[in-house]
Formats: structure tokens, sequence, C-alpha cells
């Protein structure tokens, strides 16, 4: 869903389902945490104030920076089963 929303800016929720065959209540449930989160914006539609559009946040929110920011390097030696670091850049 953040893909599409990433690729289709100011899209209705129903615009969302339609191209996700995801339920409408669904992309609305889900759209809710990732308004909260600030990775998409919601904005009146100026055609029919009634609707929503959603877009992709242009800031990166704080909770997205700080998952970027998360070194992952020990989780990932211990799921591979290994320290190597050609292994661990996937070499």
């Amino acid at each position: 869903m953040a893909s599409d929303i990433a690729a289709h800016p100011d899209s209705a929720v129903g615009e969302i389902a339609a191209r996700t065959c995801l339920p409408q209540s669904q992309v609305s449930t889900a759209v809710a945490p990732l308004r909260e989160a600030g990775s998409v914006r919601t904005v009146p539609d100026p055609a029919d104030r009634r609707r929503m559009l959603v877009r992709q946040a242009v800031e990166t929110s704080e909770r997205v920076a700080r998952v970027r920011a998360t070194d992952i390097t020990a989780a990932l030696a211990s799921a591979l089963g290994t320290d190597d670091p050609a292994r661990l850049r996937g070499g």
C-alpha cells in the first residue's frame, strides 16, 4: 500500500483500495497509523471536502529516521550464524 501511495499521490482511500484490491475499510485502518507516524499526510480534496486525499510525507518522520539509523549487524549475524563481513553484505 505504501508503494501505491508513493506512486499515486493525492489519492482517495477508495482509489487506493481499488488499485491494491484491498477492502476500503482495511485501507482506512492502515492509513491512520501511517498518518500518526508521520509517514503519510492527508488533506481535504479541494473538489469534494468530504473526501481526504492521501500522500506520502515529504519529510522523513522521526520514527522512520530512527529505524533507518538502527544498526542491524548483530541481529543479521545471529540470523545468518556468521559475522563474516562478506556474508553480512550479501556477497
